[in-house]
């Protein structure tokens, strides 16, 4: 017996594209958990992944907060090169069988960097790591900080 989708035809347009879509990721869902599925799938090398960030600026400093679940302090590389801050690192897959039934998550080398708009004081950066929540606060130097000038009369 086959199921056939009610159509209503007071439906707008978009909501029967909705529903479209959702026979269309239904029909790939079925062709990636085939037995033709592995052919499908990306190529460890490219499956690669990069985390979450957010950068923040007021008139004293930067703040870098990135998004590293999972990852130990000790996985977690940072480094400050000509005004570029470099995350990098690495999350490992847990090994629980041959192979899973659904992996969704990403594994493996990662690297942002952010190139910062102004000088920082090299000797005042400090790291965090909290929660899977990494904050790098950098302080800007004195010459990037803005300068108040006063004005004078005459």
């Amino acid at each position: 017996m086959n199921i056939i989708r009610y159509h209503n035809p007071g439906r707008t347009d978009l909501g029967q594209a909705f529903d479209r879509f959702a026979v269309l990721r239904g029909e790939l869902d079925r062709l990636f958990d085939s037995p033709f599925g592995p052919a499908f799938r990306t190529p460890r090398s490219f499956n690669r992944w990069t985390p979450a960030l957010d950068v923040y600026q007021d008139k004293d400093q930067f703040t870098v907060v990135a998004e590293l679940p999972g990852l130990k302090k000790e996985e977690i590389e940072l480094s400050l090169h000509d005004g570029v801050l470099t995350i990098s690192g690495e999350r490992k897959q847990e090994k629980k069988g041959e192979e899973g039934y659904r992996n969704e998550r990403f594994f493996g080398r990662f690297q942002r960097s952010v190139t910062l708009p102004a000088s920082v004081d090299d000797n005042k950066v400090k790291a965090t790591y909290q929660d899977g929540i990494l904050k790098v606060v950098l302080p800007k130097a004195e010459e990037a900080k803005p300068k108040q000038i006063e004005v004078s009369v005459g």
